[in-house]
């Protein structure tokens, strides 16, 4: 079950803090509707790790499609494998 809280709670900061954990964000509402997420630093390095890997993975595909792709042994050749 998410935790949500309203942003007024972070006057005791402490308290809502101390709900955050991994893999457990907190999520804070302003006028009712969601606008924060309060998350662990590994879960948001894990994401960003993620993302980054992601867009790679795009590119490479991008640029398969538009150049071609390359055999398994140009690969290994190309590395000296």
């Amino acid at each position: 079950m998410p935790n949500i809280k309203p942003v007024s709670d972070l006057r005791n900061y402490n308290e809502v803090l101390r709900d955050v954990a991994a893999g457990e964000p907190v999520f804070l509402t302003k006028n009712g509707r969601g606008r924060y997420a309060l998350v662990d630093i590994a879960d948001y390095e894990k994401m960003q790790a993620t993302i980054k890997l992601m867009s790679q993975l795009a590119e490479g595909e991008k640029a398969g499609r538009e150049k071609g792709w390359l055999a398994v042994e140009e690969v290994e050749k190309n590395l000296g494998v």
